[in-house]
């Protein structure tokens, strides 16, 4: 299954593949924050959604 994940403040995608990343993987890859906007990123999701392949 896909897995996206995009800022909450820019919008900017973080990551995006068919492996599934950890929350902890992706901050890490980045250094604790976003490339676009700077903001501090958290392994706590603010929102989630889960929608079908098109």
């Amino acid at each position: 299954m896909p897995q996206r994940v995009i800022c909450h403040e820019c919008g900017e995608i973080l990551y995006e593949g068919d492996d599934l990343k950890t929350p902890d993987e992706i901050i890490q890859r980045h250094n604790g924050r976003c490339p676009k906007c700077g903001r501090k990123l958290s392994s706590v999701p603010s929102s989630v959604e889960v929608k079908p392949i098109k």
